[in-house]
């Protein structure tokens, strides 16, 4: 029996390895932060060429490479676009850190990393000033999460709390409104125009918010949805809550 004195090269896992971002939107913006480490890129000429052509590469160390090689170490599901970037994760703030905090987006042990990606991504386009994650019960950060949120991981402020229900209390104490959301709540949501701070609260998918959590919530919401599906996906929730809580607040 023959023995292959050359086994191949594990495969690389992003739940303990380095941090590569992948996918031009992504690097891009990591690229832009000046708070993020970036460490090596690795691109093809025209992927290079790109990146370019958005702006500056700074003085990141970077090589030439393929998108075969790139497959080998991303996956072959990563859709790269011939770009990947090893950084050190983002840094997370406190809730001390940021101020004002008018809108926030808070998750009660959402682990799954395209779920928290893309409400990153949502956070940002409604303009959330941080969202508010728990130290456990939460996502590490990888390409994965990076690509769904399309760049938002370096745009809006991640918030890692030790303790969630003192987090919600402080929130409250600086005069927000504490929303959190069930499908079996009695009430639906209404858009706010009262122009108070909002904290929009979410639970993780079948689990839904714990009971702690409930209670410390101001209101108990659910979205009003005339169809015989009466859940959603969390981060499709949290587009659709995002909307209806803030659409009052439009000029």
């Amino acid at each position: 029996m023959s023995i292959n004195k050359f086994p191949p090269k594990p495969r690389y896992n992003p739940d303990d390895g380095p941090v590569f971002l992948y996918g031009l939107h992504t690097v891009r913006a990591a690229l832009d932060n000046p708070h993020r480490v970036k460490k090596n890129l690795l691109a093809t000429p025209n992927a290079l060429l790109r990146l370019k052509e958005t702006g500056d590469l700074g003085n990141v160390r970077h090589q030439e490479t393929t998108p075969k090689e790139l497959e080998r170490l991303l996956g072959a599901d990563a859709v790269h676009q011939g770009v990947a970037l090893e950084v050190d994760p983002v840094s997370r703030f406190g809730l001390d850190d940021i101020s004002p905090l008018r809108l926030v987006v808070v998750l009660d042990q959402i682990t799954d990393p395209h779920n928290v990606g893309a409400i990153l991504r949502t956070a940002c386009a409604f303009g959330a000033d941080a969202v508010i994650t728990t130290a456990r019960h939460s996502p590490r950060e990888t390409g994965v999460m990076a690509k769904s949120a399309s760049g938002a991981l370096d745009l809006v402020p991640m918030i890692e709390v030790r303790n969630l229900a003192d987090a919600l209390e402080k929130l409250k104490g600086r005069g927000m409104l504490v929303l959190g959301f069930d499908s079996e709540a009695e009430a639906p949501l209404r858009p706010r125009s009262s122009g108070q701070p909002l904290a929009i609260v979410m639970g993780a998918e079948g689990k839904g918010l714990r009971q702690r959590t409930r209670e410390l919530c101001d209101e108990m919401v659910k979205l009003d949805m005339p169809g015989p599906i009466k859940s959603l996906n969390v981060s499709n929730a949290a587009a659709i809550a995002l909307f209806a809580a803030t659409s009052g607040n439009a000029p």
